[in-house]
């Protein structure tokens, strides 16, 4: 059967001791509806609870509630369980909370979460071999300061880590010691063609969306991958560490912390450039436009946040897309270009080169001889 995960939004004057009893009436009739309570989180702060159940469907699941206390829940979504215990640590209630009569469990569902990206000066260095040995060393180092603090894994690939921890100043702490560590490093022209960049961002499991914890791993990549910095966190994660950490500060020449205002404004833009980016329409007059933003705000806002212009924010967001498709081997160079919101396979070509360093032709050339 299918696992899913639920989430309640509850009173002020709820307390963990409730929402045990909650958990043990489901356990007494979860048979009736085909269910099984598999464990539950509960965040005193924020007042959510986070039931982990395997069910027939989300009605069986509304059902045991329901006639269980009458508490349905505000959302349900479907869920992985490897993904569920990368993220929150278990799927099962934890030992010391099991063979009690409530079994309480004062763990909130509440991560933060960072996402590390990594990237080359130049396309060519894909290539390299030797450039590629290199990385993987880095990322050894890299795991090896994520368990120093505490960080589970929930991705990784050789250009991306995706990773959650349940101390927001563990994930703080870590950021740094990665950065600092990665930038000494530096030793010889291998190092100096990688770039790291880390986006911060904290939430809950279920949100509106479909998948367990989709807006926070969105707004953590938007940040590392958008925004300009080694380190960027968002405006919570900072109010968060420093609350945790009363005499301390956020050292704002390390790490850029956006604002809300900027956060606001930064998801404005990407959702926007998310579902317009491939229209051949879409330009920085038709930018402007639509966002509603005056032509100097805008640029002066984007400036700050991605230190690019918006025509070279767009530009180069399409020419990322770009790289993918051309990974894929499924579309031909002009049927990329067109794809990616070109006006021509030349255009195309041409801002390629100037951003890469060399044409889409012998990239996608270069592809297929790694395949041999």
């Amino acid at each position: 059967m299918p696992i899913y995960m639920d989430r309640h939004d509850v009173s002020e004057e709820v307390t963990a001791e409730n929402v045990a009893q909650l958990h043990q009436a489901d356990l007494k009739i979860q048979h009736q509806f085909n269910c099984r309570g598999l464990t539950y989180w509960f965040d005193g702060k924020r007042k959510t609870a986070f039931c982990l159940i395997d069910a027939p469907n989300k009605d069986a699941i509304k059902k045991m509630h329901d006639n269980a206390h009458g508490q349905i829940p505000h959302r349900i979504i479907e869920v992985d369980d490897a993904v569920v215990e990368s993220f929150l640590g278990r799927i099962e209630d934890p030992k010391k909370s099991q063979n009690t009569e409530l079994n309480i469990i004062n763990d909130p569902a509440f991560r933060t979460i960072m996402v590390i990206g990594i990237k080359l000066s130049s396309l060519n260095d894909s290539a390299n071999k030797q450039l590629n040995l290199v990385i993987q060393n880095h990322n050894k180092t890299i795991v090896k300061t994520l368990n120093k603090f505490k960080g589970s894994i929930v991705k990784q690939k050789l250009d991306y880590f995706l990773t959650s921890f349940d101390s927001v100043t563990n994930a703080v702490l870590c950021a740094i010691e990665i950065q600092t560590v990665l930038n000494l490093t530096v030793n010889n022209t291998y190092d100096s063609e990688i770039n790291y960049s880390i986006g911060l961002s904290a939430g809950v499991p279920v949100t509106e969306k479909e998948g367990i914890f989709e807006n926070t791993v969105k707004m953590a990549e938007r940040l590392c991958d958008v925004v300009n910095g080694q380190i960027v966190m968002s405006n919570e994660v900072k109010d968060l560490y420093e609350s945790e950490n009363l005499n301390i500060s956020i050292d704002k020449k390390i790490v850029h912390v956006l604002s809300p205002t900027d956060e606001k404004f930064l998801n404005i833009v990407m959702d926007y450039i998310e579902r317009e980016w491939n229209n051949t329409t879409l330009n920085v007059d038709r930018f402007i436009k639509d966002l509603g933003y005056s032509k100097s705000k805008l640029y002066r806002r984007m400036i700050l946040i991605t230190g690019k212009s918006p025509n070279t924010f767009i530009k180069e967001y399409r020419l990322n897309k770009a790289i993918k498709l051309l990974n894929n081997q499924v579309l031909n160079i002009s049927e990329i270009a067109f794809e990616t919101g070109f006006n021509s396979p030349a255009y195309f070509t041409r801002e390629f080169k100037k951003k890469f360093g060399l044409l889409p032709t012998n990239f996608a050339k270069g592809i297929k001889s790694k395949q041999y």
